[in-house]
């Protein structure tokens, strides 16, 4: 029996001169535009935290930094706590004395991280003294409030103190028995951590094993930053010294995050000289503007394959 005949079904019309709903979406996605714009759908921000001072403590303090505080200043002059963590993932806390603290490091997330945290913010700053925060939804499906860059003062510097464990939680209250006790449970998931003096936002941790890191979220845009990195890497400089590693990289919030293995019994100031040196020489790397050699082309090629993303 003969096979029917069959042919392309002809693309949708565009509804009123707009976009082809099978088209690829303007924005650039690679998605067709009925899966993207043209649903509502609106692509994940990948840097939220872009025009934030201190962007990469920002993105450290989001996924990398246990415990750490930092002091905020609202556009509107009122000054409020920034914090890696609250008890139980809370978004945002008032304190009786009128304390305001904002957690970075949230359950659940949207795709613009900012406005989770500055619908949070907003409600905090709304919120009596004492009285619990709520924002309503934060992350998942979306947040409704500001974002950060619409509320936090674009000229206050952000300087970050890291913390041995969470006391900070229960600075300047009168906790029960229970908050004591759910403190100290707490605290025995922080690994060491500190944060290296004049490199930016460069911290070192030691996990339980044989090695610690140095995890330094680097500010420069991702393409000349790795072409940096390789050529240093082809000349054999892309190390802090003896007994250390290059392990790779991650991408965190549309930065790099370059990963180093150090050795375990060498406190985190033994490596703010070597860090030192290595950030001139990659200043030196930076500033060079000729195509990379082929030697350079392949150690690019290294990195970019040990390089992921996890948000």
């Amino acid at each position: 029996m003969a096979r029917p005949a069959t042919r392309k079904r002809p693309a949708a019309p565009a509804a009123d001169g707009g976009v082809n709903p099978k088209a690829p979406c303007p924005c650039g996605s690679g998605r067709r535009y009925r899966h993207c714009h043209g649903s509502g759908y609106a692509p994940p921000v990948s840097r939220p935290f872009e025009g934030l001072p201190g962007e990469p403590h920002w993105v450290a303090l989001r996924e990398l930094v246990p415990a750490a505080t930092a002091p905020l200043r609202t556009a509107d002059g009122r000054d409020v706590t920034l914090a890696s963590v609250l008890p139980g993932g809370a978004p945002a806390l008032v304190r009786a004395t009128g304390e305001i603290l904002l957690g970075v490091q949230l359950p659940a997330s949207s795709d613009d991280v900012s406005r989770d945290l500055g619908t949070a913010l907003a409600a905090a700053l709304q919120a009596p003294a004492g009285a619990p925060v709520d924002p309503g939804p934060v992350g998942g499906v979306g947040s409704a409030g500001p974002r950060l860059q619409e509320l936090v003062d674009p000229d206050a510097p952000l300087e970050v103190t890291v913390h041995p464990d969470f006391g900070f939680w229960l600075e300047g209250t009168d906790p029960s028995p229970a908050a004591r006790a759910g403190l100290e449970q707490a605290n025995q998931a922080v690994l060491p951590t500190e944060l290296l003096p004049g490199l930016g936002a460069a911290y070192w941790v030691r996990p339980s094993g044989e090695r610690a890191h140095l995890r330094w979220v680097r500010s420069e845009a991702e393409e000349p930053l790795l072409d940096a990195l390789a050529r240093l890497r082809a000349a054999e400089a892309i190390t802090l010294g003896a007994g250390t590693r290059y392990a790779g990289a991650f991408r965190a919030h549309g930065l790099v995050v370059p990963v180093w293995d150090l050795p375990a019994d060498a406190p985190a100031a033994d490596w703010t000289g070597p860090a030192t040196e290595f950030q001139a020489r990659l200043e030196q790397a930076l500033a060079v503007t000729d195509p990379l050699t082929a030697d350079e082309r392949r150690a690019r090629a290294g990195l970019l394959s040990r390089q992921v993303t996890i948000r």
